[in-house]
C-alpha cells in the first residue's frame, strides 16, 4: 500500500503535459575493428628487409673497396711493374724487356727510369733489351733517357741492346745509341738526326678576325724573342738559330759520335746528320744500326753479350689500378689554363721527326 502510494504520489507530482522521465538512452553498439590485410603487411616487411640487406651489402662492399684502394696506394711505390714472361728459361738468369713508346717527354723519361730501377733491384737480371718505338720528342726527355741507359750500363756492367720497332727516329735514335748494340725490325724508320722548332703566329687572326691587340711590356731587347703575337724578324730567327738550334744539333752529333764510334767516323756522322730518315736496310748499310732482325735475334745478341747460354725473357707491365684509370679520365678533359696556353704558344726545340 505504501509502495503504491509512493508511486501514485510521484505520478501525481508531474506537471501537466509531462510524462514520467525517460530512461537514459543506451550507448551505440561497438563495432569490431576492421581486420588488417595480413598479406600486404607480410609483403611490405619482405620488401624493406631486402632493401635493408642490399644497402648493408653495398656499404660493406664500399668499405672493402676503400680499404683495397688505400692498400694499393700505400704499396704502389714498392711495386711499379708486374713481370710478364715472354720466353721461358732458367729463372736464375733474366733478360728484361723495357719499353720506350710514343712521343718522348718528361713522363716517358720517368717511365724508363723506373723500369731500370726495377731491374737494378732484381739480382737475377743479366741484360736489358730496350724496345724503342718513338718519333722522338723533347730534348731534355731524350737526353735523360740516354743518360739513364748509360748509367745503368756503367753501374751494373750489364749489356743493353736497343730493339727498334716501327719507328726510332730523332730522339728515339738519340736514346738508342746509348746501348751496346742496335737491332731494328726490317720495317723500322730511323735516323732523323737533327733539331726542329716550330710555333704559331696569331697576330693576323687576333687583330683582323677577333679585334684583339696583345700588349707586351718587357725590359731587355730580346726578352720576347720570338713571340707568337707578331711575325719574327730575321734578327730574331738568327738569334734562335745560334742560341738554341745549333747547340742542340751539336749535342745530337756528339752523342751519335760517342755511341757509334766503333762503326762511324766523325765525318761520316756529320754527313748523315742532315735530318734524313732511313729504313732498316739502309740504316744498316750506313752503319747507323748493327743488325736487322726480330725479337729472337735481339735475345740472341743479349745472351751473347751477357756471356750466358739461356735466360728467361720478361717484360715489365704496369699493373692495372683504378686510381690510374681515374687519373687518365681527368687528364682527358681539355684544361685551358695558363700552363696549357704557355705550352701551346711557346716555341719548343725538339729531337723529333715532324712527319709523325
Amino acid at each position: 500500500m505504501g509502495f503504491n502510494q509512493d508511486n501514485d504520489y510521484l505520478e501525481s507530482t508531474f506537471l501537466p503535459g509531462q510524462g514520467p522521465a525517460k530512461p537514459p538512452s543506451a550507448p551505440p553498439p561497438a563495432y569490431a575493428p576492421y581486420p588488417r590485410d595480413r598479406k600486404r603487411s607480410s609483403v611490405s616487411r619482405i620488401f624493406w628487409g631486402i632493401l635493408f640487406g642490399l644497402s648493408f651489402l653495398a656499404n660493406v662492399g664500399m668499405f672493402l673497396l676503400l680499404i683495397g684502394l688505400a692498400a694499393v696506394i700505400a704499396t704502389r711505390q714498392a711495386r711499379f711493374y708486374d713481370e710478364s714472361i715472354i720466353h721461358e728459361g732458367p729463372r736464375g738468369a733474366k733478360i728484361v724487356l723495357i719499353h720506350l713508346e710514343g712521343v718522348i717527354d718528361d713522363d716517358q723519361a720517368g717511365h724508363v727510369y723506373r723500369q731500370l730501377q726495377t731491374a737494378r733491384k732484381d739480382h737475377s737480371v743479366r741484360a736489358i733489351i730496350a724496345a724503342v718505338n718513338s718519333p722522338g720528342g723533347t730534348i731534355s726527355g731524350s737526353d735523360r733517357i740516354y743518360q739513364e741507359i748509360l748509367r745503368y750500363r756503367q753501374e751494373t756492367g750489364q749489356p743493353v741492346v736497343a730493339f727498334m720497332q716501327g719507328m726510332a727516329a730523332s730522339g728515339g735514335y738519340y736514346a738508342s745509341v746509348a746501348c751496346d748494340r742496335i737491332v731494328a725490325e726490317p720495317t723500322t724508320i730511323t735516323g732523323s738526326i737533327g733539331v726542329v722548332m716550330s710555333y704559331f703566329v696569331f697576330q693576323e687572326m687576333l687583330e683582323n678576325k677577333l679585334g684583339i691587340q696583345p700588349v707586351f711590356l718587357s725590359e731587355g731587347d730580346k726578352k720576347d724573342w720570338p713571340s707568337s703575337f707578331r711575325a719574327p724578324k730575321q734578327e730574331e730567327l738568327d738569334y734562335i738559330q745560334e742560341r738554341l738550334l745549333t747547340p742542340a744539333y751539336e749535342r745530337f752529333v756528339e752523342v751519335v759520335q760517342a755511341g757509334r764510334s766503333s762503326a762511324l767516323s766523325s765525318e761520316q756522322v756529320r754527313k748523315l746528320a742532315d735530318g734524313g730518315i732511313f729504313v732498316a736496310s739502309k740504316a744498316l748499310e750506313e752503319k747507323l744500326i748493327d743488325k736487322v732482325g726480330y725479337l729472337d735475334d735481339v735475345v740472341a745478341v743479349a745472351l751473347s753479350l751477357a756471356g750466358i747460354q739461356d735466360a728467361q725473357v720478361v717484360e715489365y707491365r704496369k699493373p692495372f689500378l683504378y686510381v690510374d684509370m681515374l687519373s687518365v679520365q681527368s687528364r682527358s678533359v681539355l684544361k685551358l689554363d695558363r700552363a696549357t696556353l704557355y705550352e701551346f704558344s711557346t716555341p719548343q726545340v725538339l729531337y723529333m721527326w715532324k712527319a709523325y
